[in-house]
């Protein structure tokens, strides 16, 4: 569109330093090597105009495409994706391929508008209907015998009675004659209402309660569903106030709430009620019944130590009834504590304020917090000199919390159905492997803004604060995974708490949450069966119903290598590696998960190698189609923010170490290699509505310098952050059209968002953008970076995941690195696997 002389690529932006290849090796054109922007490309082009019919047998879409699934009894990839649609029927065999087998769940998965919302059955007072031995739910994939009146369990083959108003006579294919009228025999994904006998039941008293009671805490029983309950906990003190941190909270928290009067609706669930609070070196809570006059009264509690609920009259109140009383505070307490004085603050002490105040019903706390908690429960000192610790065995201890009160709290959170999210808007480091084990154990979520300044973190806080409340939350949550015989749960790896039944414990559970589950052989699969796998979880809602949603997976059976790998899928396959890598932090040192990285990916391509391409010559680099691009993406595994090698702050890394571990699919492989397009190469009909509403979008570029332009405009987008890279010899009509000005020097770096203009270059990036934003429901943050002018330009480097940066090689370097793996043990016949005459040892 914007036409240039030159073509040749820009020099490499300033970066983090990187690792040179150590050896000799072939000058390699880049363009040769594989690409993930084919495949993703290719797959789109695919399932843009057809549907997925989820039947096992066919490859699923990418997790990067947005595609349409009609349910046929299997549940749609969306909610549950598997590192191998055909599972390995040995244990040898899975041994050999190398494949973990493994699959990602994320049970709230938001659906595409065009599919069919899953199903709610009404199951009646008896509840629905479950195998006598295995407890499985009833699903698609069962059979029926004697004449409809028992039902055969897929996973364990036991046969259970049918009860008597369940029952229903058979057809000649032996289905019954109610088979399309009932979803959970039809659908793989489906939600029970269920009876009293599925309610929470109260959780056991703790040996050391953290909070004094009141009134005496029922241990035995269920509790009936209510709607989800909100505590919001604001710190007060010095840090808060300062920087504007306490003053942004409360306005997104009131914009949340009611909306504004033009174009923000509200965001909060009408049936909802809220409770809010203060903390500095006390606890103040604050009566906002309705029936009070003036400004809401506060009670303190000054004994931090010793936490207890001076009322529950007009602790919690709701928002339409009490919105008078509810702006009057949120408005006049950055006010009322502008003058303070007060520089410490109690955080562990209002988490417990919060659970006690839900104790017994349920609910979610948010918390906004600004200083490091050196009072209080759980009290923490500042964390000396963390530098010294990387590369030594201390390291791991950067990665724990250093308080197992704050373990405490997570674990009874979780127990009570209580789920904590915390915004933390500080100066100074805050130990987030402390604080952050509370939301990482009850299901809640992290959001870091370090160094808080109102003007360029306030949009991104508020539009997390909405996505938050607006999203699909539950509470009170428990999972449960069953096998078919032959298989069974080897580990399970995400944020909640997993209890001594091993079941999955989470105060909420949302939209944006997924969790992994490995899976390991228990004996020899029949290739003529379908191995299954369900997934149960029974949770609250946020309008107070008590439900169960089941998936239920049947998969097809291998006994050779290749048809494994034919149906390996590569985001399963990931999603579950990075989540190991990452629980691994805690127990080795980081360059050990790197050498653990590189070496799963040279045996999985080895294996490949070994059992499906045996007669290729070893000097040829030989990879399977599932897996093309496989050495990329773990390379983009060693450079992200948990596990990048030299000094990474330790809160940095416990944050993003927490938001990778619940990340969906889709969103780990925009993380490991974020989408970047050439603003400037954009056609005139791209990415704007046609006379249908549909937007067509543009074709991404691969993430290096190496196919850069210095008279281009590029945008790249990891999930996190979204940076516009400006080029210095930019056409002035291209600046005009898209920042309106003419000249680079004149362009505002410090821009929170591309301005609104008429052009067509601008409506079409803005679309871009809009589609993103409505993709995943928040606005990541945004940076501006001009060519050798800004700093954000190292932040943009860093993320050109082909190039060599962030204490990591190139992709081309990292791929002649596994190659030379491969082919020296298929030439000597030395194991890749650590050990002994392992690749460690070798000089590379």
């Amino acid at each position: 569109m914007y036409a240039h002389s030159t073509r040749s690529h820009i020099p490499q932006p300033p970066h983090s330093a990187g690792t040179p290849y150590k050896g000799l090796r072939a000058a390699i054109d880049p363009n040769q090597i594989p690409s993930p922007v084919d495949t993703i490309e290719a797959d789109r082009e695919k399932w843009e105009d057809q549907p997925y019919m989820t039947l096992p047998g066919k490859h699923p879409p990418l997790s990067t495409t947005d595609f349409v699934a009609i349910d046929q009894g299997n549940t749609s990839p969306r909610f549950v994706r598997m590192s191998t649609w055909n599972v390995p029927s040995t244990s040898r065999l899975a041994s050999e391929c190398e494949i973990p087998i493994a699959a990602i769940i994320q049970p709230f998965a938001d659906q595409d508008t065009r599919e069919e919302p899953i199903p709610l059955v009404e199951s009646g007072p008896a509840g629905p209907a479950r195998c006598a031995s295995c407890r499985a739910y009833i699903n698609p994939w069962c059979t029926w015998v004697s004449g409809g009146g028992k039902w055969k369990c897929n996973l364990c083959s036991h046969e259970t009675e049918v009860a008597s108003e369940y029952f229903c006579n058979l057809d000649s294919n032996f289905l019954r004659l109610d088979h399309l009228q009932r979803p959970e025999l039809n659908k793989g994904t489906v939600d029970f209402a269920v009876s009293e006998e599925y309610w929470t039941p109260n959780p056991p008293p703790s040996i050391e309660s953290l909070y004094y009671s009141v009134t005496p805490k029922p241990s035995t029983g269920v509790r009936t569903p209510q709607p989800m309950d909100y505590v919001f906990a604001f710190d007060v003190s010095q840090e808060a106030v300062r920087s504007g941190f306490l003053k942004t909270a409360c306005a997104a928290l009131l914009e949340s709430l009611f909306g504004d009067d033009e174009s923000i609706p509200a965001h909060f669930p009408p049936t909802s009620r809220v409770a809010i609070l203060g903390f500095d070196r006390t606890l103040q809570f604050y009566n906002l019944s309705s029936e009070v006059v003036g400004q809401p009264p506060m009670l303190v509690v000054p004994d931090v130590e010793d936490v207890f609920l001076p009322t529950t009259s007009g602790l919690f109140v709701n928002t339409t009834a009490s919105k008078d009383a509810i702006v009057d505070l949120l408005t006049t307490l950055p006010m009322r504590h502008e003058q303070t004085f007060e520089n410490e603050a109690a955080l562990g002490s209002a988490l417990v304020a919060g659970l006690a105040a839900l104790a017994g019903r349920g609910g979610q706390i948010v918390t906004f917090a600004a200083t490091l908690p050196t009072i209080g429960i759980g009290a923490l000192q500042p964390l000396v000199d963390e530098a010294a610790l990387y590369g030594t065995d201390k390291e791991k201890t950067l990665f724990l919390p250093r308080q197992e009160t704050w373990k405490d709290i997570g674990e009874q959170c979780a127990s009570e159905g209580v789920g904590v999210s915390v915004f933390l808007g500080m100066g100074r480091p805050i130990d987030v492997g402390s604080i952050g084990i509370v939301s990482t154990l009850s299901g809640g979520e992290l959001y870091f803004h370090p160094k808080f300044d109102p003007a360029k973190d306030g949009v991104m806080l508020s539009s997390q604060l909405m996505r938050l409340l607006s999203r699909t939350t539950a509470y009170s949550c428990s999972m449960r995974i069953r096998t078919s015989n032959g298989l069974r749960v080897s580990s399970q790896l995400g944020n909640f708490y997993e209890s001594a039944a091993a079941d999955l414990e989470f105060g909420t559970i949302d939209a944006d949450k997924a969790i992994s589950v490995a899976l390991e052989h228990t004996r020899t699969l029949d290739e003529s069966q379908f191995a299954f796998i369900q997934a149960a979880l029974l949770y609250t809602t946020v309008a107070g119903q008590r439900r169960v949603r089941t998936f239920n997976v049947a998969l097809r059976v291998a006994a050779l290598a290749g048809n494994v790998f034919q149906y390996a899928d590569m985001d399963a396959t990931l999603s579950y590696m990075i989540r190991e890598a990452i629980s691994k932090m805690s127990s080795q040192k980081i360059l050990h998960i790197h050498e653990d990285l590189t070496e799963k990916c040279a045996l999985i391509l080895y294996a490949y190698r070994k059992f499906c391409a045996a007669s290729a010559a070893p000097t040829q680099l030989i990879l399977p189609e599932a897996f093309r691009t496989l050495p990329l993406y773990i390379l983009g595994m060693t450079k992200t923010k948990p596990l990048k090698g030299r000094n990474v702050t330790a809160d940095v890394r416990n944050f993003h170490a927490h938001k990778i571990m619940a990340m969906s699919a889709r969103s780990i492989m925009f993380h490991l290699y974020p989408r970047m397009l050439a603003v400037h190469d954009l056609n005139d009909q791209i990415a704007l509505p046609d006379a249908n509403g549909k937007l067509d979008l543009p074709s991404l570029m691969r993430d290096s310098h190496l196919f850069m332009e210095s008279h281009g405009v590029y945008i790249i987008d990891n999930e996190d952050l979204t940076v516009v890279w400006v080029g210095g010899s930019v056409s002035p009509q291209l600046l005009k059209d898209l920042f309106d000005v003419d000249d680079i020097m004149l362009l505002d770096p410090h821009i929170l968002a591309l301005p609104a203009l008429p052009t067509r270059l601008s409506m079409q990036v803005r679309n871009i953008l809009a589609h993103r934003f409505k993709q995943r429901g928040y606005t990541p943050k945004f940076m501006v970076a001009r060519q050798n002018l800004d700093g954000a330009e190292i932040e943009f480097s860093d993320m050109l995941v082909e190039d060599q940066n962030n204490a990591a090689m190139s992709y081309l370097d990292y791929l002649c690195l596994v190659h030379k793996q491969i082919h020296t043990a298929l030439t000597t016949g030395a194991s890749i696997s650590s050990g002994h005459g392992g690749f460690r040892s070798m000089p590379w």
